[in-house]
């Protein structure tokens, strides 16, 4: 940072789920507060009504008014739970797309980026959570690709794939799998045509992930897209009577009965160990035995 130059700022809001631990708050304050950023947390980080972080007006509220913060370099959300589903109404996206922050979050999180892109053509993060700064863990790669992911307006990510050769450019869009279903048929559903699909969700036994895999497919969605990758599903609960289904046949189902390539091995979910990736910019994808680079540009960075 140059001398004399304003210390970047970061605002750090809830508009999901009630944060348990507000220790997780403090920590992430800290990681940024060491690297000379200055930190502002919402009202919502500390406020808690029935399993949400304060009510909807107040979360509705604290959610436009910091993605519009012109103070704000960049907004992360504290965590990710339900509950912005509710808010989705509530919220001006021409006035946050114009604003232009940077605003990263995941799992429930993907609704808000879905709607900002269908309704005003925003783009924004699937990325870390509070909880990752400043984390007693190993994200220490999941940092890495953040901050990729803010600073260079060129971002490449390598990693172990499986799936056939391929080459693809399209529009990279996505998130978690239960969220984009939630959004199939609403005003908040972008419509991307020939994109780069990426996905991924936690605790869904392998059943229920190929019956919302199959919703998108009955749609119409997978099929115009140029690809999808997926992430991480750990932990995948198997069921009594399973019998063998797993994700692997549900992979194997999903590609007999799609023409649109299908990669796994994207290292995006849940776990420690996730890349950021935006919602809504262009991006290229190389697959070539069973190393895949995933590239993106055209997404917002700091200035």
């Amino acid at each position: 940072m140059d001398r004399g130059a304003r210390p970047r700022r970061v605002g750090l809001v809830a508009p999901s789920g009630f944060l348990p631990d507000p220790a997780v708050a403090d920590r992430a304050a800290s990681f940024f507060s060491e690297r000379g950023w200055q930190v502002c947390a919402g009202e919502t980080v500390f406020a808690r009504e029935l399993r949400f972080a304060g009510s909807d007006e107040l979360r509705a509220a604290e959610l436009q008014r910091f993605a519009t913060d012109p103070a704000l370099d960049v907004v992360v959300c504290a965590r990710g739970g339900y509950g912005i589903s509710r808010l989705l109404d509530r919220l001006d996206f021409a006035a946050i797309r114009e604003a232009g922050r940077i605003l990263v979050g995941y799992s429930d999180f993907t609704a808000f980026g879905l709607a900002l892109l269908a309704r005003a053509g925003g783009v924004s993060f699937q990325g870390p959570s509070a909880a990752d700064f400043g984390s007693r863990g190993d994200s220490e790669f999941t940092i890495r690709s953040f901050f990729d992911a803010i600073e260079k307006p060129e971002v490449s990510i390598d990693f172990a794939a499986d799936g056939p050769d391929f080459e693809a450019e399209g529009r990279l869009w996505g998130g978690n799998l239960s969220m984009l279903c939630a959004v199939v048929g609403t005003p908040y559903l972008p419509r991307v045509q020939g994109g780069i699909l990426f996905l991924e969700d936690v605790n869904e036994a392998a059943y229920r992930i190929e019956r919302m895999l199959l919703q998108l497919h009955h749609a119409g969605i997978l099929q115009r897209q140029r690809a999808i990758v997926l992430g991480d599903f750990s932990p995948t609960p198997s069921l009594p009577n399973d019998n063998g289904f797993d994700l692997g046949v549900v992979v194997g189902y999903l590609r007999s009965v799609l023409a649109t390539p299908v990669l796994t091995g994207l290292p995006f979910g849940h776990g420690q160990r996730r890349v950021t990736l935006p919602i809504g910019a262009p991006g290229r994808l190389y697959v070539r035995a069973g190393q895949a680079r995933l590239q993106f540009h055209r997404h917002p960075v700091l200035s």
